[in-house]
């Protein structure tokens, strides 16, 4: 499974931080980091991540 997150449409709201913790993180600076390749056992978090993404920046791929 691969994440991409179009940074450019991503507006930090956190929503997938929320669903997928182990997947994404908002750092200290407020900015969204992510695992581009996590374990395909976070696949169920990952789509609900994307899911809940209010701009929809999140794609799963694989």
């Amino acid at each position: 499974m691969k994440v991409i997150v179009d940074l450019a449409l991503c507006q930090d709201h956190g929503q997938c931080a929320i669903a997928a913790p182990e997947v994404f993180q908002i750092n200290d600076e407020g900015h969204l980091e992510y695992d581009a390749t996590p374990d395909e056992a976070m696949r169920e978090y990952v789509e609900e991540a994307a899911d809940v993404c209010p701009v929809q920046a999140i794609l799963v791929e694989g």
